[in-house]
């Protein structure tokens, strides 16, 4: 890709934008407006982060030593809300504010004011979320998925978790708008569809998942509202209800939920791992058709969460075979991955060997989800910590290392200096460490019969729950080594090339590096 450029026009001039506080409160700038949700996510990485260590301090030895177990119900649901909603999604609208206008070569997003509202909305939710510890009764303690009846009964903290939900998910959806609009009527002349990098397609793709599914989980939790204060009976046995009614319209927004969680995040992958292996994508048009067919078919397989409900076998055998088939384009994409690195000359800064960690481990997450989609094993893993250790093999090693890479790939392009190459190391090799050592033993804990959300254990399960949580302190103080190199970068270093990475491609390399405040103000020409 070429592109012609005039980066001289004045852009950094004191009276193009804002200054101190309100530079960031009325922010438009889709730069400053992708900033903001990185740090909000952090920060909420942190929040969730301290949750789950009071968690594994109470799993550390059999018997109850620090919290009582109501509390505990309450940190398992909190830990969830907040990583899922709190920092997974924001850190990827993150990424999409910063560089989907970057790649596609034009100006801004669509909807500068309404890019603004949908991330201010989000503070706003967070501080309801982490408020409601402090209410009679304290947070909702119904588990992330907020279950009914459960959820029907609990005290105020369970109403403000749900006007949290629904606040995220207004911010989510304008979000999406937002993408979607950008993508498809503000790219360069010259890019077509098929010309797009691959994480501007895994964004457009995850845009319209987002606005199919949110309004489902809003009806949801909708309905909860009613039946615990205006007198319906929707989850209600007594009146006629079904709390399983509840799972299903749950998990029809949950399941296309945890591919909104990854798809940037192969996007990510796929512009990181061409970089460094200096090849250029292997199979791209494979790639896309890929990414959309996770993304419909990730529409019919929600039920295989709840297997264990008194599901026909007719109704256990589709959903199983429905649940397989997803591992046929999630494989392309590894094959893909794989083919692109083949006799590339490939280097390992921090950003590959965290596309590298995310693709080793990732796919051990999607084995051990292939292995819960039989219908017989999930009966007897379920609601075990196998299916912790699952799910986290998949947005840990999956989302989060996804982040970190796509982090340490653009950190230069963003701030204008390279970063700790020495810090980026450490952070790597400590996180993918400790991360194995928290999670892997989960496996034969779900495999010799130990339930999740259990505050208390009996002492055959006592090693590996030590293991675990040393590994989780472990993980936790890892990611302070990326605020340190992070902070480190931002505040100075070795000047950062135009270009810092001779395999990469697409219209983000040819503007300066920082980013100037306003690019692509003459939109450039793909050729």
């Amino acid at each position: 890709m070429s592109a012609v450029l005039d980066h001289h026009s004045g852009h950094d001039h004191a009276h193009d934008h804002p200054h101190g506080w309100r530079r960031w409160l009325f922010a438009t700038n889709h730069k400053d407006i992708g900033t903001l949700y990185l740090w909000f996510s952090f920060a909420m990485l942190m929040v969730g982060g301290v949750n789950a260590l009071l968690l594994r301090s109470e799993l550390f030895q059999p018997g109850l030593q620090i919290v009582e177990p109501e509390f505990f119900n309450q940190l398992t649901t909190m830990h969830g809300l907040i990583m899922v909603f709190g920092a997974i999604m924001p850190a990827f609208v993150g990424f999409a504010n910063w560089q989907v206008p970057l790649m596609i070569g034009c100006s801004d997003m669509a909807f500068a004011r309404m890019n603004n509202f949908s991330f201010w909305l989000l503070p706003v939710a967070a501080t309801l979320l982490i408020v409601s510890y402090l209410v009679p009764g304290g947070a909702t303690a119904a588990g992330w998925t907020l279950y009914a009846p459960l959820s029907t009964q609990m005290g105020p903290g369970m109403d403000l978790a749900i006007f949290a939900v629904h606040i995220m998910g207004a911010s989510s959806i304008m979000g999406s708008i937002n993408i979607i609009t950008t993508i498809l009527n503000m790219r360069a002349p010259g890019m077509t569809l098929m010309k797009m990098p691959m994480f501007v397609w895994t964004w457009l793709i995850t845009a319209y998942l987002l606005i199919a599914v949110m309004p489902v989980l809003a009806g949801a939790i909708t309905m909860v509202l009613t039946d615990r204060h205006f007198g319906t009976s929707f989850f209600n046995a007594a009146g006629g209800g079904d709390p399983v009614m509840y799972q299903h319209i749950f998990w029809f927004f949950g399941h296309p939920e945890v591919y909104i969680m990854i798809l940037p995040a192969f996007g990510i992958v796929s512009e990181v791992i061409p970089a460094f292996a200096r090849k250029r994508l292997f199979g791209y048009s494979s790639m896309v058709y890929a990414t959309a067919s996770i993304a419909i078919l990730s529409f019919i397989v929600w039920a295989h969460h709840m297997f264990t409900t008194g599901m026909p076998a007719t109704g256990q055998l589709f959903f199983m075979y429905a649940t397989m088939l997803i591992a046929v384009p999630t494989g392309v994409k590894i094959f893909n991955w794989l083919a692109t690195m083949w006799r590339g000359s490939m280097t390992f800064e921090t950003p590959m060997l965290f596309a590298i960690g995310f693709i080793f481990v990732f796919t051990m997450g999607g084995f051990t989800g292939i292995i819960l989609a039989v219908a017989p094993l999930d009966i007897a893993l379920h609601d075990t910590y196998y299916v912790v250790a699952h799910f986290h093999y998949v947005l840990v090693a999956g989302s989060l290392f996804a982040l970190f890479a796509g982090t340490y790939y653009w950190l230069p392009k963003w701030t204008g200096h390279m970063y700790s190459e020495t810090l980026g190391k450490w952070h790597f090799w400590a996180s993918l460490i400790t991360f194995n050592i928290t999670f892997f033993p989960m496996h034969f804990l779900g495999l010799a019969g130990m339930p999740r959300r259990y505050a208390d254990y009996p002492m055959q399960f006592a090693d590996f729950n030590a293991l675990i949580t040393v590994g989780a302190f472990g993980f936790g103080l890892s990611q302070l080594i990326f605020l340190w190199a992070v902070i480190k970068c931002i505040k100075g270093g070795e000047k950062a090339a135009d270009k810092p990475w001779e395999g990469a491609e697409g219209l983000e390399w040819t503007v300066p590096s920082p980013a100037p405040f306003h690019t692509f103000e003459v939109p450039p020409t793909v050729r």
